[in-house]
């Protein structure tokens, strides 16, 4: 069974769920998510012989939520792995993440190699360092209805997603993906009046309890996350064009909307540039961004093949 604990890391507070004992294994979660996502997965990778550790990401959930924008930075959030790695009581750790969680991870074995010995990313490839700030980037395309551009101005997002939270959950978390454009009239979450039923992957109890932790939290910790995104591509200058060389699997829904869009299609394709040592890329017929809950078992037996094999 899972237990949970607070732990002091890197100045904050960081709730997380455990299961196990053996090399250690960190799931960082994504947006707009909880360490409970990985409930599929801390019973089958503990079983297969590890220590894995979910936590609540900060900003997120029982973890501490610093006011300033500028606390969500990358630094910050591999920070939060390396120094809990320590808090552990260990000194190496393989880290697999999804959705925001991915570019931790996939950050976290690039700036320190030392002591994250191999990743896994989930639903979101590898980071290209491109050639100008993102939201740049974009403007300059003509875009100006994507979802991170609407996520800029402080509590603009943050008014729509708590408004009814119950509602928030079942448009973006476990509804049908969402587009990633904003469409005239509607914010991210689009009509209002159409029905969001649970799809049959999440229970009643779990929709309840991701609902409650965020009617408590409210929402800005994890859009501050976005609101760092041009200041992540100046802070990672140094590590223009590097590689990451430690064992690595990706893994994705073929319908997930990030991984087909103008964004990750490209990076999906061309991950090997950036992984070297890329020893799965499984995609999912038929599923979406929420792979781990839609598709534990698929997501499960690939975990465990690839950390058996890469084992600390």
């Amino acid at each position: 069974m899972s237990s949970s604990r607070m732990i002091s890391a890197n100045g904050i507070e960081i709730f997380v769920t455990e299961q196990g004992s053996g090399p250690l294994v960190l799931l960082c979660h994504g947006w707009p998510e909880l360490s409970h996502s990985w409930r599929h997965q801390l019973p089958a990778i503990s079983a297969a012989g590890f220590h894995v550790v979910a936590p609540d990401m900060r900003g997120f959930g029982r973890t501490s939520a610093p006011k300033s924008i500028d606390a969500y930075s990358i630094f910050d959030m591999v920070g939060d792995m390396v120094a809990l790695v320590a808090a552990l009581g260990e000194t190496k750790a393989i880290i697999i993440g999804h959705d925001w969680g991915a570019p931790v991870a996939w950050h976290a074995a690039l700036f320190r190699p030392d002591i994250f010995t191999a990743v896994g990313g989930l639903s979101v490839a590898p980071p290209f360092r491109g050639r100008e700030r993102p939201l740049d980037a974009l403007a300059k395309s003509g875009v100006t209805n994507f979802y991170w551009q609407y996520f800029q101005k402080p509590g603009d997002a943050e008014a729509e997603f708590e408004r009814d939270v119950d509602y928030t959950m079942r448009a973006v978390t476990f509804g049908v993906d969402a587009s990633l454009f904003l469409k005239d009239g509607h914010g991210f979450l689009g009509d209002p009046t159409i029905p969001r039923p649970l799809p049959a992957w999440v229970s009643e109890q779990d929709h309840a309890h991701v609902v409650e932790t965020y009617r408590r939290t409210g929402f800005r910790g994890g859009l501050n996350w976005y609101r760092n995104i041009d200041r992540n591509w100046e802070l990672t200058a140094p590590w223009q064009g590097a590689k990451i060389h430690q064992p690595s699997i990706f893994i994705a829904g073929a319908n997930d909307s990030v991984v087909t869009g103008i964004l990750g299609g490209k990076r999906v394709t061309e991950m090997d540039r950036v992984l070297p040592n890329l020893k799965r890329k499984l995609i999912i017929e038929g599923a979406g961004h929420w792979i781990q809950q839609e598709r534990p078992d698929e997501v499960n037996a690939a975990l465990v093949d690839f950390l058996k094999g890469v084992r600390v």
